[in-house]
């Protein structure tokens, strides 16, 4: 028992202030009787307290302000199924490399192993999919452990982290002088490597002398803040630049070292290839679409995947901004010869970008009803503005727009990454539009990935978080379409991938926002202002061709 006469302080109590010397400025949460002290904890300590309608979508939204903000995002849920719920946003947040904390109830450690309300091994299920999963065992302990796990975030490439609360230690009081509060700043140090010298001056060797480079800028390159070296090597060392992942953005369009569509050409033909912060997954082939010929180069946070699934020539561990500078100072002064050679390299890909271009222009342009994919997404690239944050959640219609929408500013594009979830759209609009109030919100949704957390819409309306939302709706599930077509035969393509003719512009206005029904080609753009106009949460019910299906989805080696 405490002494009365000393100054206590709750678990709860003590979690909200680690979380305020993280400088989290926002939790998401669904309620729960495990976990309300850490409420009353953030209402004194001024974190705004954000509640969703499903633990996922908390999840996704922590993820979501954690890519937007470049603070770790923190989602609190309840005990049992509110943390089985949000497990998916955890581990796409974990593949993602997102940095995020969630927090969990769990019974009393009185009642421990007796079939308390909500009690599961929560620790035991997030050990896969997280860099730290713990359980607080004293209220003492509380502060701490948080910033413990924030502390873990950052080890390495970042990720999420978990922390169970017991009940009684959460609801506990402890006298202050018990408990270790950590002070901000005064428990992490910085984890921003510029990489071995050596290797550094090698690489910079070897793209002074490349006939044929090119580099590929993963989306390490936004979680480091490394945009403004990754620029100034790609114009220093004239290499022509392709983006994937939160990467997008980081040169705007009509740059002269910006390609999108003659990657592949690149790749195959390139003489020295660096991939920066992003790793040899099912997105590259697992390193088989370079070619065999190239001196190929690794820069990531991560040493255990600089290598992974393909060999490499070179490889450097290290912070993406820092090594890229490091590279352009490097190679300062030693520019020669080899600059008109490139000159050649980059007209020999503008050439392939626009044979590309004009294959597809018949089908961005055309006005066939049911709208093609490519017209509707062309339409949304012509929309978006220096400003537009463009999150992007679905399975074809997602592919489709990876090929068009280009972000204009670094930071600017969101998608799930290599977990591929659908259902990310809602939470990561409710991040970016709460992250940064000052931005336009584009997003676009298939109907099938709209339908797993679209309730929380209605999260948008509460909040007031005005953003512009397309549905390409094809009333299917089209990517898996797709494959059962090609694997089983036309006869058996609707097993399982069929949804109903929803009109997601009416459920947008029975929440209380803004929706319209398209279904002329003409009539995008001006839905699209409309909806910008209308200071409102949107949906634009596009409906789309399904019978027309993205080359992305097509080459998926899985229906091969």
């Amino acid at each position: 028992m405490p002494d009365d006469t000393q100054d206590v302080i709750s678990g709860g109590h003590l979690v909200a202030k680690a979380l305020k010397a993280e400088g989290v400025d926002r939790i998401y949460t669904l309620c729960g009787g495990h976990i309300i002290d850490i409420y009353d904890g953030c209402v004194d300590e001024g974190i705004e307290v954000v509640d969703v309608r499903h633990e996922q979508v908390a999840a996704h939204a922590a993820d979501g302000y954690a890519r937007v903000t470049g603070k770790p995002g923190c989602a609190v849920v309840t005990a049992g199924p509110g943390t089985t719920d949000a497990v998916t946003g955890v581990a796409n947040a974990f593949r993602a490399e997102s940095p995020m904390l969630l927090i969990g109830g769990q019974g009393a450690l009185t009642q421990h192993k007796m079939g308390s309300l909500q009690d599961l091994p929560h620790v035991d299920m997030m050990n896969p999919i997280t860099k730290f999963a713990a359980s607080v065992p004293d209220t003492a302990r509380a502060a701490d452990m948080v910033s413990m796990a924030f502390r873990e975030c950052y080890h390495g490439a970042p990720g999420p982290s978990f922390l169970e609360i017991p009940r009684d230690v959460l609801d506990a009081k402890v006298p202050v002088s018990r408990a270790r509060v950590p002070q901000q700043g005064a428990y992490r140090a910085s984890t921003r490597s510029p990489g071995d010298p050596e290797a550094i001056e090698k690489l910079a060797d070897l793209l002074v002398h490349a006939e044929k480079p090119a580099i590929l800028l993963g989306s390490q390159v936004w979680t480091t803040r490394g945009t403004e070296a990754a620029i100034e090597l790609v114009r220093t060392l004239d290499v022509p630049a392709y983006m994937n992942g939160a990467g997008r953005g980081t040169l705007p369009p009509g740059d002269p070292h910006h390609f999108q569509l003659s990657r592949r050409y690149a790749f195959s033909g390139g003489d020295v290839i660096v991939i920066v912060g992003t790793p040899f997954d099912f997105r590259m082939g697992y390193g088989k679409r370079l070619s065999p010929d190239a001196t190929v180069v690794q820069i990531d946070l991560d040493y255990r995947t600089v290598g992974k699934n393909r060999d490499i020539d070179l490889g450097i561990v290290g912070d993406a901004g820092l090594v890229l500078k490091s590279v352009s100072e490097a190679a300062s002064g030693r520019v020669n010869g080899g600059a008109s050679r490139r000159k050649e390299w980059l007209d020999e890909l503008r050439a392939a970008e626009q044979t590309a271009l004009e294959k597809r222009l018949p089908q961005l342009r055309s006005d066939a009803s049911p709208i093609h994919p490519y017209r509707l997404v062309s339409e949304i690239n012509d929309f978006l503005t220096e400003d537009s944050i463009y999150i992007g959640d679905g399975g074809d219609i997602v592919t489709f727009s990876g090929q068009v929408v280009q972000p204009k500013s670094p930071g600017h594009w969101m998608d799930p990454g290599p977990l591929g979830t659908l259902g990310v759209g809602i939470p990561f609009v409710l991040a970016a539009k709460q992250a940064r109030p000052d931005k336009e919100v584009v997003a676009l949704f298939g109907d099938g990935a709209f339908s797993l957390t679209g309730w929380d819409f209605e999260t948008l309306v509460r909040y007031d978080l005005p953003f512009v939302g397309i549905v390409g709706n094809n009333s299917s599930m089209n990517q898996i379409r797709y494959g059962q077509a090609a694997k089983y035969g036309k006869e058996r393509e609707r097993v399982g991938n069929t949804l109903g003719d929803v009109r997601y512009d009416e459920f947008a206005r029975m929440l209380g926002g803004h929706g319209e029904e398209v279904r002329d080609p003409a009539d995008i753009g001006p839905a699209l202002r409309r909806a910008r106009e209308s200071g409102k949460p949107s949906l634009i019910n596009v409906w789309v061709d399904p019978d027309a299906y993205a080359p992305g989805t097509m080459n998926q080696t899985m229906y091969k």
